[in-house]
């Protein structure tokens, strides 16, 4: 009984040996497994890097050329794809054969790209372009002056039109809308108040003809395309005062724990900090300017008046400052002093020989003056 019990012994110990093998075998093919799905995700991660960098060098070649915030001087002409009628030009030659007003100065016109000072289309075609490079664009009715809609051309009284106006062709403003006048039949006219360029599709012919860095320039063509006007312009960095909100720096140390230990208490000293006025103090900052100088052009011109809020804010935008000085300068008049004020009068020097040299200069009798004086 004893050899029998020590073979069945025997054999349990052997298929426990075989159950252990075919364990470590199963856990062993589970590893290799998980290895081949780490090699595989590893591979998927270098294909995903490999094509990044791809994406990043195609990037990087798709940003050659002009981009957005370049500032760009820009030759064009525009002319109605249906009629070829001139709608703009920066080109003297082809003003003066279309008879455009000669007072008009014609020259490159600056842009900046991505901010909207051409249309769209145009805009688009530029990105990439490099200095040098000419091209040619279709911008659709949709995209310029709109689509022509026949319910902007609307019946009004003619009381609402100054009597020299009331006549076709003539160009009225009403209830704030610029239109054309059509017709006038009684107490009643036509008015169009479509774009007189409305369903037309535009094609601009343009070239680049360079691209501004300095700054300084950048901003005396800008406000030479916004204004129309030449201007004097500097940067200065200034010191200025400058009111700032005082924070109280004991409250920001005190602990969380503190804070959260009565959520009453929490809430009467946030009313009393609401109820505290907020203190300021006066310190010293650095702000960048841009200084402009204030000409009698400038002062009278019309776009400068009614935007000049938003002139200044493009200018702060685009050149990167802090704030715009538009700086009146007034000229001293040479020693030469006031009209009519005589140098040595009212006890300042000089004497009788200056007023009587006055007075001779002015051709005025002395004797006179004094006999009527006198009087």
């Amino acid at each position: 009984m004893s050899n029998d019990s020590e073979a069945d012994d025997a054999d349990e110990a052997t298929g426990e040996q075989a159950a252990d093998a075919d364990a470590q075998a199963e856990y062993a093919a589970e590893e290799t497994d998980v290895d081949d799905g780490n090699g595989e995700a590893a591979e998927g991660a270098a294909t995903e890097s490999d094509a990044a960098g791809e994406a990043e060098d195609t990037d990087s070649e798709d940003e050659e050329g002009l981009q957005d915030g370049a500032f760009v001087e820009l030759d064009y002409t525009a002319r109605t794809v249906e009629g070829g009628d001139l709608v703009d030009t920066t080109d003297a030659e082809v003003a003066e054969e279309e008879g455009v007003d000669a007072d008009r100065e014609f020259a490159p016109r600056t842009i900046v790209l991505g901010e909207g000072h051409i249309f769209p289309p145009v805009e688009d075609d530029l990105i990439g372009r490099e200095v040098g490079d000419t091209g040619s664009v279709v911008v659709e009715a949709s995209e310029a002056f709109g689509e022509y809609d026949e319910e902007e051309v609307r019946t009004v009284s003619k009381d609402k039109i100054p009597e020299d106006d009331r006549y076709p062709g003539a160009q009225v403003r009403i209830d704030g809308e610029e239109g054309f006048v059509e017709t006038v039949i009684g107490g009643r006219a036509r008015v169009d108040f479509n774009h007189p360029l409305a369903g037309e599709d535009i094609e601009y012919e343009y070239e680049i003809v360079g691209e501004i860095t300095d700054r300084q320039a950048k901003a005396e063509s800008l406000l030479e395309t916004l204004l129309d006007l030449q201007l004097n312009v500097h940067f200065e960095t200034d010191t200025v005062e400058e009111e700032q909100l005082v924070e109280n720096e004991a409250e920001e140390d005190e602990g969380d724990d503190e804070a959260a230990d009565d959520e009453s208490g929490t809430a009467e000293g946030e009313a009393d900090e609401a109820d505290e006025e907020p203190e300021f103090e006066t310190v010293e900052v650095e702000k960048e300017s841009l200084y402009i100088e204030a000409t009698p052009e400038l002062t009278m011109n019309q776009q400068w008046m009614f935007q000049k809020q938003s002139i200044a804010q493009d200018l702060i935008d685009y050149l990167g400052v802090d704030r715009v000085v538009v700086q009146e300068i007034i000229e001293g008049m040479g020693g030469m002093g006031l009209p009519g004020m005589m140098g040595g009068m009212g006890g300042m020097g000089g004497g009788e020989e200056d007023i009587e040299a006055a007075l001779e200069d002015a051709d005025i009798d002395a004797d006179e003056l004094a006999e009527e004086l006198g009087e």
